[in-house]
C-alpha cells in the first residue's frame, strides 16, 4: 500500500504550512519578515539557561506551576486559569484536539495566522473564512460577523494584532463578541501573541476577563515579545474548566525544566524588556509610516502595532518580486501569497530600531525608483 494511502485522509492533501522568519539562513540579509522585538534576546538570558541546566537530570515539573504562577500574576488570574505550551503554537493545537469533531464548523478571518486553519484540517473540522477587506482598513466588520454566528458554527478564531494585517481590535469590541458567541454557544478562540509589544497592551488584552466567560481561550507566548523563537514557551488563559478539558490532550511533560526556569524569569522579573521595546515600536512605526508616504510606498494609515501589511499591484510587481528585489539589496520581507490567492500582491514588513529602519526605507527607495 503507498504510504500515503495509510495517512489519514484529512491529511493526505494538506500542504505544510509556510511561516516568516527565515533570514537566519541567509548570509548578509536583515529580516524584516519576522515580528520579533527589535532589541533581540536579552543579554541576561544565558545566566538564566545556565542557571536552570542544574536541573536537566530529572523529569520537568509537568503542571509547569512556577512558570503558571508567573503567567497568573502578571495577567491578574490564577494559576489554576493557565495552561503551559510549548510556543502558542502549542495552545492553537490543543484547541480543536479538545474541543471540535470532525465534521464541525468553525469561523476564521483572512489572511490570519495560518495554523489555525493547520490544525483544524488535521481535526477534520470544516472552516468558513470571513475577508478582511483593504477598504475597511483590515478591521472585523462587526455586522457581517454577528450574521455568520449561526447556530451550527462551534468557534471563532481572532488574532489580535492579527497576522498578517496587523490591526489591533479595540478590548470593547473584542468582548462584545465574546458576548454574543457566549449567548449562542459558540466558543471563541482569540491569539494574543503579538499584542505585548504593542504599546499599552494592557488595556486591549482580555485575558484577565476570561473567568467571566464560559467560551473564552486566549492564547500567548513569549516567543515575539522577548525574541526568542527557539526557546518554545506559550500559554493558554481561560476559566478552570477549559483548562482542566485542555490538559487532557495536553502532551505530558510538554515544556522542559529549561523552558519553564526561562520562562517564569522573564515574565515575574524582566518585563520592563518588553514594555520598553513596544514603547520604542510605537514611535518608529509612525516614523516608518511618514517614511513610506513620502516615497509613495502604498500605506493607507500607521500600523497598531509593529509591522505593516501592504498590497503592492499598484507599484507594478507582484510579492514575489518584491521581495527578490528587497533581497538582493540585503534585506527580507515576508511574501503574503502563502495567505491565499487573493494576498499574492501583498508584503508584511516589521518595525525595528531607527538606525536599521533607516537602512531598510534606504533599499526600498532603490526597489522603487
Amino acid at each position: 500500500m503507498d504510504i500515503n494511502e495509510r495517512a489519514r485522509q484529512t491529511i493526505r492533501s494538506l500542504p505544510k504550512t509556510v511561516h516568516g522568519g527565515q533570514a537566519w539562513k541567509l548570509d548578509n540579509i536583515e529580516d524584516y519578515s519576522h515580528n520579533l522585538n527589535p532589541f533581540g534576546a536579552p543579554t541576561f538570558l544565558d545566566e538564566i539557561v545556565a542557571s536552570a541546566v542544574s536541573s536537566v537530570w530529572h523529569y520537568p515539573d509537568d503542571a509547569s506551576l512556577g512558570f503558571r504562577t508567573a503567567v497568573a500574576n502578571e495577567f491578574d488570574v490564577e494559576p489554576e486559569n493557565v495552561i503551559a505550551g510549548a510556543g502558542s503554537s502549542d495552545i492553537i493545537r490543543m484547541f480543536p484536539n479538545t474541543f471540535l469533531e470532525p465534521g464541525d464548523r468553525v469561523l476564521m478571518f483572512t489572511p490570519s495566522f495560518a495554523e489555525y486553519t493547520q490544525q483544524c484540517k488535521i481535526c477534520g473540522v470544516g472552516i468558513e473564512y470571513i475577508r478582511l477587506r483593504e477598504e475597511n482598513d483590515y478591521r472585523i466588520d462587526i455586522e457581517e460577523l454577528s450574521e455568520k454566528l449561526t447556530s451550527d458554527v462551534k468557534a471563532l478564531y481572532i488574532c489580535n494584532p492579527n497576522n498578517p494585517t496587523g490591526r489591533v481590535e479595540p478590548r470593547d469590541k473584542i468582548l462584545s463578541i465574546v458576548d454574543e458567541c457566549e449567548e449562542k454557544g459558540i466558543m471563541v478562540f482569540l491569539d494574543e501573541t503579538l499584542l505585548e509589544l504593542v504599546d499599552g497592551y494592557k488595556d486591549v488584552s482580555c485575558a484577565s476577563y476570561v473567568g467571566e466567560y464560559t467560551n473564552l481561550l486566549v492564547a500567548g507566548s513569549l516567543t515575539k515579545s522577548f525574541a526568542i523563537p527557539g526557546i518554545r514557551i506559550g500559554f493558554g488563559i481561560s476559566n478552570v474548566d477549559t483548562i482542566d478539558q485542555l490538559n487532557k490532550v495536553r502532551m505530558t511533560w510538554n515544556i522542559g525544566a529549561i523552558e519553564q526556569a526561562v520562562g517564569e524569569r522573564l515574565i515575574a522579573e524582566h518585563m520592563d524588556y518588553v514594555h520598553d521595546a513596544a514603547t520604542l515600536l510605537r514611535k518608529e512605526a509612525d516614523n516608518m509610516f511618514d517614511e513610506l508616504k513620502d516615497m509613495g510606498f502604498p500605506v493607507n494609515a500607521p500600523c497598531d502595532g509593529f509591522f505593516y501589511f501592504c498590497d503592492i499591484s499598484s507599484l507594478g510587481m507582484d510579492a514575489g518580486t518584491f521581495v527578490s528585489k528587497m533581497k538582493s539589496h540585503g534585506y527580507m520581507v515576508r511574501d503574503c501569497s502563502s495567505f491565499g490567492p487573493d494576498f499574492t500582491n501583498c508584503v508584511r514588513f516589521c518595525v525595528k530600531d531607527n538606525e536599521t529602519n533607516a537602512g531598510f526605507l534606504a533599499a526600498m527607495r532603490k526597489v522603487l525608483e
